[in-house]
């Protein structure tokens, strides 16, 4: 299985992104506009279109306000497993670091789903970056 982690460092404070980052059905609006061009809700799966032109349905698993983590996990024929997560974790008072972890199989589609955070994690520090200007 293929793991990729992802360590963003944030320049606003834990809540402030914890606030955008479980609005689980604004990702791209709130957390990653232009890499996500839209998101739309069906109960506990929102469907992502991304600007590469895929479509993803992501499973909410859990949303642990106390722990400022999020998990969901993807059903898509390419893969046979996806599973991902995205904490929040304070780094003093006005900073803080998001952990991105994706978990996929087959482990061939790795590289690819780590060049698709690797866009996403940019665009999302950019983004909580201009809240902070």
């Amino acid at each position: 299985m293929a793991s990729i982690y992802k360590d963003v460092s944030i320049a606003l404070p834990a809540d402030a992104v914890w606030a955008v980052v479980r609005d689980f059905g604004a990702v791209h609006t709130r957390l990653a506009p232009g890499f996500v061009v839209d998101t739309r809700l069906e109960d506990d799966v929102r469907i992502v279109s991304f600007a590469n032109g895929n479509v993803m349905r992501e499973q909410l698993i859990d949303c642990d306000d106390a722990r400022r983590r999020i998990v969901y996990a993807i059903d898509d024929p390419r893969m046979t497993r996806h599973s991902a997560s995205m904490q929040i974790i304070p780094d003093g008072e006005t900073r803080c670091r998001m952990i991105w972890i994706t978990d996929v199989l087959p482990h061939a589609i790795g590289p690819y789903i780590a060049q698709q955070m690797e866009i996403g994690a940019r665009t999302m520090q950019d983004t909580l970056g201009r809240l902070a200007a």
